[in-house]
């Protein structure tokens, strides 16, 4: 857990917007992963000589949530009224339900395709570790006096990080990074029900791409060098 910390405080901390808008930039090894191309992350890094044929059973680690370090500061300096600035007590309480959220919509993509999501290691158990961070929210639909909802072309936008490790020696086998918006991009009423929405539709897209991409790796196992 302590190293995917570091991979998530990294990102929050440096800012994986930037990272992932210019994947041609992007280092070609990570962590002694090597960079592959794919059609449906922005990033991915692959162990050379992996092979993931074995894996029939998923233990999953809680997500991590964590909004964009400058987001509370960057959105209460631009909104006047006292009572519509985000406090610290509202990102703990959006980060505790997206943490719930995540973790059911992850475990439920894995089950439906599939893997048993078991929390003992064992030779055909692979540990993925997933990061929802970088969260920006758009319109937040904080409450003021005469509003009850917010005018947004977005919900927002956020970045995936997901590890896959080998369940029992630790040993990493591949690191994804993701950055996409949430919403459909066209501008309209904001509400907190579809700003929740909007984000756990970006989820549910992330969790189905990370048990498709599992499958495409099997086939491609090992993994070239």
């Amino acid at each position: 857990m302590a190293k995917f910390m570091i991979v998530v405080a990294a990102l929050v901390g440096l800012g994986a917007a930037a990272a992932v808008a210019a994947p041609a930039k992007a280092p070609a090894n990570w962590d002694g992963l090597v960079q592959v191309s794919s059609k449906k992350l922005k990033l991915v890094y692959l162990q050379p000589g992996a092979d993931f044929r074995g894996y029939t059973k998923v233990m999953l680690d809680p997500t991590e949530v964590a909004f964009h370090k400058d987001w509370k500061k960057n959105y209460n300096s631009s909104t006047r009224d006292l009572s519509g600035k985000v406090s610290d007590r509202d990102i703990q309480e959006a980060v505790s339900a997206g943490i719930k959220a995540s973790n059911d919509i992850f475990a439920k993509a894995w089950r439906d395709g599939g893997y048993e999501v078991v929390t003992s290691p064992a030779p055909d158990v692979l540990r993925v570790r997933t990061g929802i961070v970088n969260i920006s929210v758009t319109s937040p639909d904080q409450r003021t006096a005469g509003r009850s909802h917010s005018f947004s072309d977005t919900a927002g936008d956020a970045t995936l990080i997901v590890e896959a490790r080998d369940s029992l020696t630790g040993a990493l086998l591949g690191r994804a990074v993701d950055r996409r918006v949430a919403g459909d991009n066209t501008t309209g009423w904001r509400s907190s029900v579809s700003n929740r929405g909007d984000f756990r539709d970006l989820v549910h897209e992330w969790a189905n791409i990370s048990v498709k991409g599992l499958a495409q790796l099997k086939a491609l196992s090992p993994i070239s060098q």
